[in-house]
């Protein structure tokens, strides 16, 4: 088992824009698990973001081979012309970044991101941008900027010289949309959910959790951009009928800057200074084994109850003992342990 970890690995984790369609995801994910040398991890579907996020992790060649056929496959199920959802997206498979696991450079994982998009382009004829690491200009390095007018406004930007797509075509039509590439470190995808069904509530917290912050206007009308309280932390805020709550939605990018426990309590106290209260959160996807540790140390002081603590860590220890971690999940778990 100790050789797995010395093996080279890649983590793939694509946002396929479908999330109502079983049939459609499974026919998504049956395309990476039939590529050798790929462990899919995890699928997680969200009805009303109508938007799927599967995890899967291998050998660099082969997570780059099961992304291409995921990509190719979720063109073929999806029709962007007719889709809806919650989730800001510009095609069918929104988004796509490789994530260095083991054994792996940034500039290595550039270079795949570079050859899987430039065969998407040229195989598939969707549209390819490269963000994060991978991007070849400055104001392309964010995903919501690249993202910005989503798939309705594709056939406009496109054709603007400074959004250029990378690799593919510029001109349509864009049944399958556009596709985001990159390469990235590792990220968190987070809701907290509130007490509220209005999202306006959640826009607010939003603004001032994130990195970026807030634009506000002084009194002689001039904008004024303010930080937010969470470095490397990116978030919105929107409502999801399933739930019938608004939710904060956030990227954690950076788990040293602003570890998951924190994120969740600064979005706690903000939703306290609005008059609303935080009601619970819901993980999307996996999170190194690290995130939990760290926040149950944070939180174990507040409990009054001995007992339950008692409870959770015999809970955790069945859990492990009976193998409720996937040997893909133990990877990556115990790369990321500190």
């Amino acid at each position: 088992m100790q050789q797995v970890y010395e093996q080279p690995l890649l983590e793939c984790v694509p946002n396929f824009s479908e999330g109502r369609n079983p049939e459609r995801i499974e026919t998504i994910a049956a395309s990476i698990r039939q590529v050798e040398g790929v462990n899919l991890l995890h699928v997680d579907p969200g009805f009303d973001a109508n938007r799927t996020v599967m995890t899967f992790v291998g050998a660099p060649l082969a997570v780059v081979e099961a992304a291409f056929q995921a990509i190719k496959t979720a063109a073929q199920v999806i029709d962007m012309r007719q889709h809806q959802g919650a989730h800001p997206r510009i095609g069918a498979t929104d988004v796509c970044p490789l994530v260095p696991i083991n054994g792996l450079s940034m500039p290595e994982v550039v270079n795949l991101a570079q050859q899987l998009g430039q065969r998407v382009g040229a195989e598939l004829s969707i549209p390819v941008y490269l963000y994060e690491y991978a991007a070849t200009a400055p104001h392309r390095r964010n995903l919501a900027h690249i993202r910005q007018g989503e798939y309705e406004g594709l056939a406009t930007k496109i054709v603007q010289p400074e959004w250029y797509p990378d690799y593919g075509p510029t001109e349509g039509p864009f049944p399958a949309g556009a596709t985001v590439l990159g390469a990235r470190k590792f990220l968190i995808a987070y809701n907290v959910n509130l007490n509220t069904k209005d999202q306006k509530v959640a826009q607010r917290i939003a603004e001032k959790v994130r990195e970026s912050g807030y634009v506000q206007r002084d009194e002689n009308g001039i904008k004024q951009r303010f930080p937010g309280r969470c470095p490397g932390v990116k978030a919105i805020g929107w409502y999801m009928p399933a739930y019938g709550k608004a939710q904060v939605s956030m990227n954690i990018t950076d788990l040293d800057q602003t570890p998951l426990h924190l994120a969740f309590e600064a979005c706690r106290e903000e939703a306290q200074r609005l008059g609303f209260e935080v009601t619970g959160s819901e993980l999307i996807g996996l999170a190194p084994r690290r995130v939990f540790l760290e926040a149950g140390q944070y939180f174990a002081p507040y409990e009054t109850d001995p007992d339950r603590l008692i409870e959770v860590t015999i809970a955790h220890l069945g859990l492990r003992e009976l193998g409720g971690f996937e040997r893909g999940q133990r990877i990556l778990e115990d790369r990321f342990k500190k």
